[in-house]
């Protein structure tokens, strides 16, 4: 009897266009990582401001070693990501693709996420024994993740605090100029808070965060710019559902940091708890649909998803949590709040953000 009679008739062309997608995809997981160090060291940053110019005279420029400078010019040029003219040894960095690769790119400086590649690579050992025994890898393994983690916030987050967040909320600007209490749970390096305590001196701001190492660099950023009307403080948000202070805030804040939590109800409805009767809740969490089938239209699908495998999930999953993942999505999101006890709750999308959505979510409790 034949052994092979049962085989699935192979397509060619589909066999062949995949083999060309997996080429690419090695190539360009290589020259993440490479735009990733390109980022870290100032070399992209350095290149914009000069013109065409030998490896010996970036490296000098830039203060690095010229060997190195000289493979990672390499990786660029045969990426197109840096362009090289053999007559004169020399390589520029256009300024169409320095518009998305350097610090001056502001928001659209797709380097500064770019690194995620390596800090999740850092635990892939990690992660692969979670794959095969359960549980997760805890929030203290990723030792740059926070690092990374702010400066992507400095740019989705801070900048577009004023110009495109808090107009979301009708009065909300008024209020803050009058003085209010404003609490960010999962604060990071507490950069809003750090922004807003400057621009709103009237009101009062508190962070929280897990992570001590984390507060006490936000405590320390606040003294340094001499704020006295913002605090950090490391708390375990797991039992915010019965710690959170009844009616104490005006104003609460997450920034992608729900999807992170062990119990993330259990934080949703201590956020409920502490809001003023006719408090706001400004909520930013990835854009997700809760569908893998819609999920496969997002221009950053593959990318949210393993950001979420390799660290949102597995944090989660790491303290017994309930592993969420950071693509739970606009349904799964809504569903949270209302099981919450919120009952107003209005989705919003900004045209420069992919990312994230932003929900604007009133206290059940208000008029």
């Amino acid at each position: 009897m034949c052994s092979q009679c049962n085989l699935p008739t192979i397509d060619e062309a589909k066999s062949n266009e995949f083999a060309a997608k997996m080429l690419g995809i090695l190539n360009n997981g290589a020259l993440g990582m490479m735009i990733s160090l390109g980022h870290r060291t100032r070399l992209f940053d350095t290149m914009s401001t000069m013109p065409a110019a030998t490896a010996s005279e970036i490296a000098s420029t830039a203060n690095l070693n010229e060997r190195y400078v000289r493979e990672w010019l390499g990786a660029m040029v045969t990426g197109g990501i840096i362009e090289y003219q053999a007559d004169s040894n020399t390589f520029t960095l256009p300024s169409e693709h320095a518009a998305f690769l350097t610090r001056d790119a502001g928001p659209n400086n797709m380097a500064v996420p770019a690194q995620f590649l390596s800090v999740l690579g850092a635990v892939e050992d990690e992660v692969e024994k979670c794959f095969r025994e359960g549980g997760g890898v805890p929030y203290a393994n990723y030792p740059r993740f926070q690092e990374v983690m702010a400066e992507e916030s400095n740019h989705s987050v801070v900048e577009s605090l004023e110009t495109n967040i808090l107009p979301l909320a009708d009065g909300l600007v008024a209020r803050l100029e009058d003085g209010i209490k404003v609490l960010d749970v999962g604060c990071g390096r507490g950069r809003a808070m750090l922004r807003l305590a400057r621009r709103f001196p009237k009101s009062h701001f508190v962070g929280l965060d897990i992570s001590e190492e984390t507060v006490e660099f936000a405590n320390a950023m606040a003294a340094e710019q001499g704020l006295t009307n913002v605090e950090f403080v490391a708390k375990d948000v797991s039992d915010f559902d019965r710690s959170s202070d009844e009616n104490a805030f005006d104003l609460v804040t997450t920034f992608d940091a729900i999807h992170d939590q062990g119990k993330p109800l259990n934080v949703l409805k201590g956020i409920r708890r502490t809001l003023k009767p006719d408090g706001l809740y400004l909520m930013q969490e990835i854009s997700g649909t809760s569908k893998i089938e819609e999920d496969k239209d997002h221009p950053l699908g593959p990318l949210l998803y393993t950001i979420s495998c390799m660290h949102c999930m597995t944090v989660s999953l790491a303290s017994g949590g309930e592993g969420l993942g950071a693509m739970w999505g606009e349904e799964t999101t809504r569903e949270y709040l209302m099981n919450a006890g919120f009952n107003s709750i209005v989705t919003n999308k900004f045209e420069h953000d992919a990312m994230n959505n932003w929900y604007v979510v009133q206290n059940q409790n208000a008029a």
